[in-house]
């Protein structure tokens, strides 16, 4: 068994706009392992300024997980506490080398193409035209739930557009989901959530700062608009920690990124305390090319969850991995007469010494 990475810089077709900023490229690196005529593939997605691992100290922790790789996953876990994107690559690749098709991770009817995921349609900050453009886009390509960035426009331009998509589309037809990114100040945060549920909110995620829990808490119990948790989960690893933290908070909602918690098994304790604490939940991709996001969409398949997923990025990038997911009618879905296209894998792999 033998173990490699390289860096792959994924490009967006348009800049897409945050509170944190314009993103015009996204970094990941691919981990391979080479078993006999075996390969496992598992990706380790970075997004700057959001992503706890240490950006210093992450490709010189890579070149040591992969030289030790014989070791296996679980021996690996110990050394990867505060890198979770590599922890949640290392944990597909060995997924993928398990399994008798290395991007099957289990045969489902997701995977067949028979069945689909219900996913939101995401809407990038910019200038109100291109808002609007996005908007009625994603409401043409057949998504009854989008999901808006907001904290970053004048907050009255931000009104406007909700209102103005309210006066065309019903709470029934279009349910509206917002994400501030905690860009709100503690100080007019409730101010501006009550003018955002005139709106018919479904919910709002992280509306102000991480670290903030007795404030977090007391939105909770008043906000006339239901609270996800997104950014308060990031860099919390030990369980006490988190079940305390959504104790205090008790959110309507946590949003799973396995990218940014440290893979799927630790997504999955996440769930679990949740759940035991009646506290709902769903899962985002974070920026991953397809690699990333095929193991966390057949994942949630395997939850038999409702909610709405948010699992639509894949068509973000002009250099992703082509790929069997699509989307369609504000579903995700995988067409498996479809090959996945390996070419920047197989040179990487012929070529490694």
């Amino acid at each position: 068994m033998k173990a490699f990475y390289f860096k792959h810089v994924l490009k967006f077709k348009f800049p897409s706009g945050t509170s944190r900023g314009l993103l015009k490229n996204k970094e990941s690196w691919f981990i391979i392992i080479v078993n006999n005529n075996n390969i496992g593939i598992g990706e380790c997605s970075l997004i700057s300024g959001l992503s706890p691992d240490p950006a210093p100290k992450f490709e010189k922790k890579l070149s040591e997980i992969c030289s030790e790789i014989k070791l296996g996953f679980k021996a690996l876990t110990s050394k990867l506490i505060k890198f979770p994107s590599i922890l949640f690559g290392l944990e597909t690749a060995f997924n993928s080398l398990n399994s008798a098709d290395p991007f099957i991770f289990k045969n489902s009817s997701f995977t067949n193409g028979k069945k689909f995921l219900n996913i939101n349609g995401l809407i990038w900050m910019g200038e109100k035209s291109f808002i609007l453009d996005q908007i009625q886009e994603k409401i043409n390509s057949g998504f009854n739930c989008i999901k808006i960035k907001v904290g970053a426009l004048d907050f009255k331009q931000e009104c406007e557009i909700l209102k103005k998509i309210r006066s065309e589309y019903s709470e029934s037809d279009i349910q509206i989901r917002l994400d501030a990114n905690g860009a709100f100040s503690k100080e007019s945060v409730i101010q501006k959530l009550e003018k955002l549920s005139r709106f018919k909110i479904h919910s709002i995620e992280q509306p102000i700062g991480t670290d903030q829990w007795k404030k977090m808490a007391f939105l909770c119990r008043n906000s006339p608009i239901k609270i996800a948790l997104d950014e308060e989960l990031i860099g919390l690893e030990n369980y006490n920690d988190q079940k305390k933290m959504l104790e205090e908070i008790n959110p309507d909602y946590i949003i799973i990124k396995p990218s940014l918690l440290g893979g799927i098994r630790k997504s999955e304790s996440w769930i679990k305390l949740a759940e035991s604490l009646k506290i709902d939940w769903w899962c985002t991709s974070a920026l991953e090319s397809n690699i990333g996001l095929n193991v966390i969409a057949q994942w949630i398949f395997s939850k038999k969850q409702n909610n709405i997923q948010g699992l639509g990025t894949g068509g973000l990038f002009s250099n992703n991995i082509h790929s069997p997911y699509f989307i369609s009618d504000g579903k995700l879905k995988y067409n498996p007469k479809i090959k996945w296209e390996l070419n920047l894998f197989k040179d990487y792999i012929n070529n490694y010494d």
